[in-house]
């Protein structure tokens, strides 16, 4: 427990041990009766003591409700009381004659609307007070949130968790529950190799939750409404538009889906093309030659980012790592091949 809690406490218990004994010095009647023996100040004491030990033990069984958690029940209870008042003006209750039938009936309106307003509005979360109030957005004015949209595909991809690490992601990660459950359900998959997925998606999560700059949330809404149970990808797009969010793919569908919808994305695989390191003829690189190539005399070798480098008089180098020229780049279909000499020509000629 917190020191400065813990004295916070025991100074309220104290006032209200004084408080109790002078009640019984003032009015002695309320905290003593004349039947006991005992004198009115120790029962006044008691009592007083009695009254902090109960707040201090409901203070401590409501240490997991926070001010928004309180913000929210007063939300839904005033919304259920209004509910129950609309009800009960509607007269529909204008031929209960007798008045102690009509007030129990009253009193149980009152009283069932507010549980139920207080509990679905500390259920939902602040996206959903969006649909209530379409005008009203619960966020810093000063200090837009920016919300990260996680899918499936991305979180098993595990660069996300990267770029979050090196902090080149700033905002709420925001994980949807419909994604969660997917992951569970390919991590539980007989398949192997989707079992293997699942399983890395789940460790990527795990370490992108105990990440220190960025905070993670567990999206509860389903968003089910007109959507079919298993269509994950509209259910994204949907929830995307509701919280202004960015949503973070590999999944090429779900980038045009979303780009039709006019939802803000970043696929991952378009940025690490659009991040690799532009190769010009005639600059120096130095790489390992992995394997021999198409023709008797070429080596190939692969730069971190996985680009092919096709060298020329290199096959006596494999397993070497060597310095090359980039002499040529063709364009392809499949993208762009880059051939390369070995700067030293001789070395590798006299191997062959």
């Amino acid at each position: 427990m917190n020191t400065s809690l813990t004295v916070i406490r025991a100074l309220f218990l104290s006032l209200c041990v004084l408080a109790g004994y002078a009640v019984s010095q003032v009015q002695p009647d309320l905290v003593h009766h004349p039947s006991l023996n005992a004198p009115p100040a120790l029962f006044g004491i008691l009592v007083g003591f009695g009254f902090g030990g109960l707040l201090i033990a409901i203070d401590e069984m409501l240490k997991g409700f926070s001010l928004q958690a309180f913000s929210a029940a007063t939300f839904g209870l005033v919304l259920g009381t209004i509910i129950a008042w609309l009800i009960d003006r509607s007269e529909i209750f204008v031929y209960v004659d007798q008045y102690p039938v009509r007030w129990l009936i009253r009193l149980t309106l009152f009283i069932g609307f507010s549980y139920i307003g207080m509990v679905l509005a500390m259920r939902s979360n602040r996206e959903d007070f969006f649909l209530i109030i379409p005008y009203v957005r619960f966020s810093p004015r000063d200090q837009p949130e920016k919300v990260l949209l996680l899918d499936t595909s991305v979180i098993i991809d595990g660069r996300i968790a990267d770029l979050i690490d090196a902090r080149f992601l700033e905002g709420v990660v925001v994980v949807p529950r419909f994604v969660l459950k997917e992951l569970q359900t390919v991590a539980d998959s007989a398949d192997p190799l989707r079992r293997e997925r699942g399983r890395r998606g789940l460790e990527m999560l795990s370490r992108i939750q105990r990440n220190e700059f960025n905070d993670v949330k567990i999206q509860e809404t389903s968003l089910d409404a007109g959507v079919e149970p298993e269509d994950v990808d509209n259910r994204l797009v949907r929830l995307a538009k509701l919280l202004d969010a960015t949503l973070y793919t590999n999944d090429f569908n779900l980038g045009k889906i979303a780009e039709l919808q006019h939802v803000r994305h970043v696929n991952l695989n378009e940025l690490a093309v659009a991040l690799k390191p532009v190769i010009l003829p005639g600059e120096s690189l130095r790489l390992k030659i992995a394997r021999e190539g198409k023709e008797k005399h070429q080596g190939v070798g692969y730069l971190g980012d996985g680009t092919m480098i096709v060298v020329n008089h290199a096959r006596a180098r494999i397993g070497d790592t060597v310095e090359v020229v980039v002499s040529s780049l063709l364009q392809n279909t499949t993208g762009t091949m880059v051939f390369a000499d070995l700067k030293n020509k001789e070395n590798g000629e006299q191997k062959l």
